[in-house]
């Protein structure tokens, strides 16, 4: 028997140990929870479990070896290094958001959000690509990190600290969006505030990649993968189960699709729902009109703020009253700049909220418009088909150019296996990616036809909870004042929909801890891979190249180590901000990896005439682009920079769509600028 079948052997024996394991466990804490154990310690007990288990896995793979810190000794089988794979493609996008996503925008979006499925078929054709063009030449170069690609080829020193550069911005980005998720997971896990959670989550994180690095992440990833995997596919074949009386959810969802149709259509003639949404279309011009004049508007905020207060104290009022008139006074914005922002975000969103089914779109509606109606339906129409297919393309290209999915594949044995590998890592997506549909599906038929109609004084707890941990995350208000809750007054944000899933649908508390162990392995997955791929790119691929070539491999992957803890450091400081949805923030990466690596790559593979000066152009070319279509319409650049006219989109593509003209921007001038460069034969 060859050493390979007996390491591939003793994974298999430990992998079933360890799922035979897990389920064990989760049999005893449903068992202890039929028992009278407390909520409060469910929570607690499944973090501190599942932490603890990732960290050992780290600890017991420690090394300094640079071949085994850096690409697990190249000797990870292929169906293992897919699962691994898996995991880190997963993350909290795809866990936590991806169901959201398809809940909130159906299948084809709106002119201003592509649908759901735009993700779906984006994340996963992407793979087509790493198997096609990319994955298996780059293993064939016995290469480290993806900068060393650029130096190999193309040689000098700036393709490979342009490559460097890019990897830490589009990686850091998407960091900060798995550390979000991971705050808010350890939050609601264990009842502390959402900064304590972050740091919780962080030392998960650094106990898994900071002693061991690529060998320790491979296999906690293979690990959590199948903590993810149970945790998707359980909650959604139990709610099937209760909704339709079968658990194969992906199989029978369909017939919800025609009864959410027929909801949508009763909510959009209810004259309660009528009059939520002209409520809102008032606050809408109330809040256009303070735009008109902020300077006047802000000075009659602050004294009817001021006057309120005086009038509660003369009154005698209760202490919670003068409080909260106090802290609406101290909530408003600090100046004219801050109120335009402020009040401009409100204005959109209450015009959103005032248009029919407050905003979102019909669950299986194709496209927004009508391209048979009026001029406006067919604007609208194309506007949206075309955002559906930009951003499709950006995930597709996006997925080929990240830096620490094609790092995965550097650690299989042989070019075949790496080949095998991809198509493993598409299995294994697969499994949830067909069931993210019929959860979102199932979802929004529990809502519009069990919570729609209920009294504001029966609401189940879980929405008080999941407010107290981020008020964006539900929000539920009585805006007609009748006290019972229409469609138009709940609002849930995308990240909520997987993690509510098993409160909503009545299932056993050990459900829902379940399902937020999937999403904090989802997170920490990605984000151990992330930390690695930015440590490596500052430390081996800039820092050793640039300023210390003579440093020994061991003390390489000590810096390393500690590059990794400062970066992890900074990106929580940055998540604690909340800067945006999960969804987003993971687009713009996708969007920045896709436009700076894959037209100088992909020319580079399969182009022997792809010159240096090329390279560094398209990349330069494509990135600059993509970053400055991003910034300039991002309403926070806007704001700062005192811009009051709206978005200045191209063609009417969203700035997180950007690497649709910097990709092809990025090939143009890499195959221009070869052209002039290239030497020519005597």
């Amino acid at each position: 028997m060859s050493p390979e079948t007996r390491y591939a052997r003793r994974i298999r024996r430990l992998l079933i140990s360890f799922i035979t394991g897990f389920a064990l466990f989760l049999i005893l804490l449903a068992w202890a929870e039929q028992k009278g154990l407390s909520r409060f310690w469910l929570g607690p007990i499944f973090i501190f479990s599942t932490v603890m288990m990732y960290a050992a896995i780290g600890i017991r793979s420690r090394t300094t070896d640079p071949e085994e810190y850096y690409v697990a000794g190249r000797r990870i089988p292929a169906m293992y290094n897919g699962m691994a794979a898996a995991a880190d493609w997963m993350s909290a996008a795809s866990f936590i958001s991806l169901a959201g996503g398809l809940y909130l925008q159906g299948y084809g979006g709106t002119e201003a959000q592509a649908g759901g499925l735009a993700f779906v078929l984006g994340w996963t054709g992407g793979f087509v690509l790493v198997a096609l063009l990319i994955g298996p030449y780059l293993r064939r170069l016995n290469l480290y990190t993806v900068p060393d690609y650029f130096d190999l080829r193309f040689g000098g020193r700036a393709p490979r600290v342009i490559a460097a550069l890019s990897a830490v911005l589009c990686s850091f980005i998407y960091v900060v969006a798995q550390i979000y998720g991971v705050g808010l997971i350890a939050s609601r896990l264990t009842g502390v505030q959402f900064e304590i959670g972050i740091l919780l989550g962080l030392g998960g994180v650094l106990l898994c990649s900071f002693l061991g690095g690529m060998k320790a992440i491979t296999w906690t990833q293979v690990v959590q993968y199948v903590v993810l995997l149970l945790a998707f596919l359980i909650p959604v074949s139990w709610l099937a189960y209760k909704q339709l009386g079968h658990p194969a959810a992906p199989l029978v969802y369909g017939t919800h699709l025609h009864k959410i149709n027929d909801l949508e259509e009763r909510f959009a003639r209810d004259p309660a729902e009528r009059e939520v949404a002209g409520i809102f279309l008032q606050r809408a011009r109330e809040y256009e009109a303070r735009l008109g004049d902020i300077e006047a508007a802000l000075a009659r905020e602050r004294a009817a703020a001021q006057a309120r207060i005086r009038m509660l104290k003369q009154q005698g009022a209760d202490s919670a009253l003068i409080f909260e008139a106090n802290r609406a006074f101290a909530a408003l914005p600090r100046d004219a700049g801050a109120a335009r922002e402020a009040w401009a975000r409100a204005m959109q969103e209450s015009y959103e909220r005032a248009r029919p089914l407050g905003g979102m779109p019909r669950h299986t509606l194709p496209f927004a418009g009508d391209p048979d109606g009026t001029p406006q339906e067919r604007a609208a129409f194309d506007n949206s088909r075309l955002n559906f297919l930009a951003l499709m393309f950006c995930l597709m290209v996006g997925t080929a150019g990240l830096p620490h999915l094609l790092t995965r594949y550097y650690t299989t044995p042989s070019v075949s296996a790496t080949r095998y590998s991809v198509a493993w890592t598409l299995f294994f997506i697969a499994l949830v990616y067909v069931s993210a549909p019929s959860l979102a599906a199932l979802v929004k038929f529990e809502v519009m036809n069990n919570l729609v109609g209920s009294s504001f004084d029966a609401l189940p707890t879980w929405i008080g909870q999941w407010a107290r941990v981020d008020p964006s995350l539900v929000s539920v208000a009585d805006v007609n004042g009748d006290r019972i809750l229409q469609w138009g007054e709940i609002r849930l944000g995308a990240d909520i929909i997987m993690l509510a899933t098993p409160e909503l649908g009545g299932l056993p508390y050990v459900i829902s801890g379940l399902v937020a162990a999937g999403g904090l392995a989802a997170a920490l997955s990605t984000a151990d891979g992330l930390l690695l791929t930015i440590s490596n790119a500052l430390v081996r691929d800039i820092f050793c190249h640039d300023f210390k070539p003579s440093l020994p491999p061991e003390q390489r992957v000590i810096l390393s180590k500690f590059a990794l803890m400062v970066v992890a450091l900074i990106a929580a400081a940055v998540a604690s901000t909340k800067p945006a949805e999960i969804l987003p923030l993971v687009s713009a990466s996708f969007s920045l990896a896709g436009s700076a690596f894959v037209p100088a790559m992909v020319m580079g593979i399969l182009w022997r005439g792809t010159t240096r000066h090329g390279a560094v152009a398209g990349m330069l070319a494509g990135l600059g682009i993509t970053v400055y279509y991003m910034l300039a319409n991002m309403p926070a650049t806007r704001g700062a920079l005192g811009m009051a006219s709206p978005q200045q989109l191209w063609f009417g593509i969203q700035p997180l769509s950007a690497a649709v003209f910097g990709v092809p921007a990025g090939f143009a001038t890499t195959w221009l600028v070869s052209l002039a460069t290239r030497r020519r034969p005597s």
